[in-house]
């Protein structure tokens, strides 16, 4: 069974929405959520992170959809 969890940008490099849950950076720099994320999501934001966030030739940050 896939699950599709999509990604999408509020503010670049400081919130995100994935699956209707909100990530911000805390102060520290960290990206944390105030309600739980399911494993495929965590493993799914790590992902965009490392593939969008951290990569510096991306402008503006995309929406993204995955399947898990």
């Amino acid at each position: 069974m896939s699950q599709q969890i999509t990604i999408i940008p509020h503010e670049d490099h400081q919130q995100y929405s994935v699956n209707g849950h909100t990530i911000y950076k805390d102060s520290a720099g960290n990206y944390i959520s105030r309600t739980d994320l399911s494993t495929a999501e965590n493993a799914a934001f790590r992902r965009y992170k490392q593939l969008v966030i951290d990569n510096q030739r991306f402008k503006t940050h995309i929406k993204a959809t995955y399947k898990i």
